[in-house]
């Protein structure tokens, strides 16, 4: 069974746990069935490439899937990770808002 993912592409996020730990950055890619995410300039990694007809070979960095449960959405005025939940607007306009202070996330 998969679990809610309350983050979205764009967000910007801190890390919870492990060796980027308190470093924030924007996801790019969400993972949904394997609840995991691409965070740019987080859980960077060395890789050896081979030649391919497009592109040349060698040593190359490149960002490796976290766990979406070491990530938090990062709130620039509080400057920590918080938590988020819905709100019913409207009768059908569901949006994010930050939980302890209510405020509306884009």
């Amino acid at each position: 069974m998969r679990s809610k993912i309350k983050l979205k592409k764009g967000d910007e996020v801190i890390v919870l746990v492990g060796k980027d730990k308190g470093k924030t950055g924007k996801i790019t890619l969400i993972q949904p069935f394997v609840n995991k995410a691409i965070v740019s300039g987080i859980n960077k990694v060395k890789k050896h490439q081979k030649p391919d007809n497009n592109q040349a070979g060698g040593i190359i960095e490149k960002e490796m899937p976290i766990q979406i449960s070491n990530l938090s959405f990062y709130d620039p005025v509080s400057k920590k990770g918080v938590k988020l939940g819905y709100e019913i607007k409207n009768k059908n306009e569901k949006i994010r808002i930050i939980r302890n202070t209510g405020k509306e996330v884009k």
